[in-house]
C-alpha cells in the first residue's frame, strides 16, 4: 500500500481559513460503508443517524495557546516554540517544536513574554522537537493564556479573531497541541438535543501532539511511524461503552482521536477497558475495528495518517469517491471546514 494512494487534487480556495459564524451549520457529507452511497446535509441533521441506546464518544481535551515568542537570552535571536507535551516524570520540562529549529542549542536559554516564562533547552531531537526546561511564576497554563496564541495549523493563514473558536465547546483538560477538529461543529444545544433523544455522552481524553503536524513521508504507508500521545479513559468511560455494545447500540466516534484512543484500550473480544498511557497506534487499510461503530469527522489532507483511517473504516475507494463529491461540491476542508459522517 503506497502513501501516494491517498493522494487527491484539492483547490487552494477550499481550505477554510476562517470557522462558521455557527458551528453546527457547517456542511455534512454521509457516507453509508457498507455500499458507498452519499448524502448531502447540513451538520445539524447528525441528529437523525443517532438513536436511543448509542453512544457518542467526545474528546475533552483542550488546547493550550502553546505557540509562543522570544529571544534568545544571549544572542537575542527570535525564536518560536510550540509546547508539544509535557515530559512525564520531569518537573516543568515540555517537548517542543522549535522555530528555527538551529537556533535551539542545548544549554541555550530563550525569554518569553517580556520575562514571564524563560526556558533552557536541555536535549536536541531530530526534526526541530527539542526538550526544554520552563522556569515562571504561578501557573503555567495562566501564562500561557496572557503570552501564548493558538498553535493553528500551517495551512490557516488568517489570524483568529476569537481564540475560543479553535476549542470545542465540552473542552476540559488541557494538553492539545491542536483541537480535535471534529468537535468544533458541536454546540451545546445540539448536545443538549442528542442527549434528549436518548444518547449517551461519553467524554475520554487524548491530546493531540506532534503527529498531527507530522506528514507521512515514506512511500510504503507500512513503514509510517506515529508519535506517542497520551490519552486517559476513566472506569466509568469504559462501563458506559461496554453497556452500550452489550444492549446492542453503537458507538459513534467523534474525531479520529477518539477512534484511536478507543481502538487502544479496547481488547481483541470487544472490550473497552479504562486507563492511561501513550499512544502510537496507527490504523490504515485493512485494520480491523474493534469497538468503532461510526465516525464523525472532518475533511483531512492528502496523503495523511488521518484519511488513512477513514479509509481504514469506511474503504478507500468510498472515501476517494466521496472527497471527489466533496472537491465538485465545493465543501470547506481541514480543520474550520465541513464534515463528514461514516454510518
Amino acid at each position: 500500500m503506497k502513501t501516494e494512494d491517498f493522494k487527491y487534487d484539492l483547490p487552494e480556495g477550499l481550505i477554510a481559513q476562517t470557522p462558521l459564524k455557527n458551528r453546527d451549520t457547517s456542511r455534512l457529507l454521509v457516507l453509508d460503508k457498507k455500499n458507498g452511497e452519499i448524502e448531502h446535509k447540513v451538520f445539524n441533521d447528525i441528529l437523525e443517524y443517532l438513536n436511543e441506546g448509542d453512544a457518542l464518544v467526545l474528546n475533552e481535551t483542550k488546547v493550550l495557546p502553546a505557540r509562543i515568542f522570544g529571544k534568545s537570552k544571549d544572542t537575542d535571536g527570535s525564536m518560536e516554540l510550540l509546547l508539544l507535551e509535557r515530559i512525564e516524570g520531569e518537573e516543568d520540562v515540555w517537548e517542543v517544536l522549535a522555530k528555527p529549529a538551529k537556533r535551539a542549542k542545548k544549554g541555550r536559554t530563550y525569554i518569553f513574554g517580556d520575562g514571564l516564562l524563560q526556558g533552557e533547552i536541555i536535549a536536541e531531537h531530530d526534526e526541530g522537537i527539542r526538550h526544554i526546561k520552563l522556569a515562571y511564576d504561578g501557573v503555567l497554563e495562566e501564562v500561557l493564556d496572557e503570552i501564548g496564541t493558538m498553535p493553528l495549523p500551517p495551512y490557516i493563514s488568517e489570524a483568529l479573531e476569537e481564540q475560543d473558536r479553535y476549542q470545542t465547546v465540552y473542552a476540559k483538560n488541557s494538553g492539545s497541541a491542536a483541537a480535535p477538529t471534529a468537535g468544533l461543529h458541536f454546540t451545546e444545544e445540539l448536545l443538549s438535543k442528542i442527549i434528549d433523544k436518548g444518547v449517551k455522552i461519553i467524554k475520554i481524553t487524548l491530546h493531540v501532539g506532534l503527529g498531527t503536524f507530522r506528514p507521512v513521508k515514506v512511500e510504503n504507508v507500512k513503514e509510517h511511524v506515529m508519535h506517542s500521545e497520551y490519552y486517559h479513559v476513566s472506569k466509568d468511560a469504559a462501563d458506559a461503552i461496554n453497556e452500550v455494545k452489550s444492549s446492542g447500540g453503537k458507538v459513534i466516534c467523534t474525531g479520529t482521536t477518539s477512534v484511536r484512543t478507543l481502538e487502544t484500550v479496547t481488547d481483541e473480544k470487544g472490550v473497552v477497558h479504562p486507563g492511561s498511557g501513550h499512544t502510537d497506534i496507527f490504523i490504515y487499510p485493512g485494520y480491523n475495528f474493534k469497538i468503532a461503530d461510526m465516525l464523525i469527522t472532518n475533511f483531512h489532507l492528502p496523503e495523511s495518517t488521518l484519511i488513512m483511517l477513514v479509509s481504514a473504516l469506511a474503504g478507500r475507494g468510498n472515501v476517494m469517491e466521496a472527497y471527489r463529491q466533496a472537491v465538485e461540491r465545493e465543501y470547506r476542508f481541514f480543520s474550520f471546514g465541513d464534515a463528514m459522517l461514516i454510518k
